[in-house]
């Protein structure tokens, strides 16, 4: 495939020929998996009460100090496998009943995940295609997606780059993460909803950070202003701290009750009608998937 000859596919540009090395992400030309079954903590309208059909791809391009899922977007665990082996991952979560199929940290693998879908779907595959992202990526790898994605999961981390240099090692998160969510929601268009489940739309997580409320709030205003009610904002308050950070103790902690409600009082205000918001105990390493590739 030409698009691993010379690596763009993230605004890392590395550039690499991932045949023969790799670029910041750690992904070579191998499609690897760490762990793939049904998931039931997405919002309701991706799981649903039969789950989502996730497949967790091993490393990552943004490389987040504080990610829950370390081992295999650093650590790079999981087991290679080929195109044909994937195609069978997403029929089998289909014939387990899965709502969807739902791509987690996939920006490294899009042109194999792109042929290997467009093979199989609508013929032998026919559920909805769910793009689970950090949403670091280039306006052209979103436009490869364009007729194979049906639902954009999309994260919007920060506003302010200051952060995103301290937290991801990137300077220019925002700027990039902004033009691929335009991309995916240009693609999609408003959501559609049937019987309780997302068919096609694009849903924008905010995940809010101890210490950074005000961040938090301007994503939402961003959000809001430029596309309305024609996504869905989710509102996470499931930081959970797994290492100390002696440079950034704030994220030594929970995101406190004052904090996520201050949050979500300033969607509401803003006029936001169209958002999923957390309850109960989701800061817990409970929900983080036991990540075993025995299976795959």
């Amino acid at each position: 495939m030409q698009e691993l000859e010379k690596c763009y596919l993230c605004p890392r540009n590395c550039g690499v020929n991932r045949y023969h090395s790799v670029g910041v992400c750690g992904a070579s030309d191998k499609i690897k998996v760490a762990h793939y079954g049904l998931h039931y903590w997405e919002e309701p309208i991706i799981s649903g009460n039969s789950g989502s059909g996730t497949i967790f791809f091993s490393y990552c391009n943004l490389k987040c100090i504080f990610c829950q899922n370390y081992k295999i977007s650093t650590g790079g665990y999981g087991k290679e496998i080929t195109e044909e082996r994937l195609q069978e991952l997403y029929l089998e979560l289909q014939e387990k009943g899965a709502n969807n199929i739902n791509l987690v940290t996939p920006t490294h693998y899009v042109p194999q995940i792109v042929s290997s879908i467009h093979k199989i779907k609508d013929d032998k595959l026919k559920i909805p295609i769910v793009y689970n992202t950090s949403s670091y990526e280039n306006v052209s790898t979103i436009q490869m997606l364009d007729g194979i994605v049906d639902i954009y999961l999309a994260d919007l981390k920060y506003f302010d780059d200051n952060l995103a240099c301290n937290y991801s090692h990137c300077k220019d998160y925002f700027h990039y993460a902004s033009l691929a969510i335009s991309e995916m929601v240009k693609q999609i268009g408003s959501f559609v909803i049937e019987n309780d489940l997302m068919k096609r739309g694009v849903i924008v997580r905010i995940l809010i950070l101890p210490g950074h409320v005000e961040d938090a709030k301007r994503l939402v205003h961003y959000l809001y202003t430029i596309y309305h009610d024609d996504i869905i904002i989710s509102l996470m308050n499931q930081y959970t701290p797994l290492k100390n950070f002696d440079k950034y103790p704030n994220l030594n902690k929970k995101v406190s009750d004052d904090e996520y409600q201050e949050v979500i009082n300033y969607a509401l205000d803003l006029g936001v009608k169209f958002a999923f918001i957390q309850e109960g105990e989701t800061q817990s390493e409970s929900f983080i998937p036991n990540f075993d590739c025995s299976r795959i």
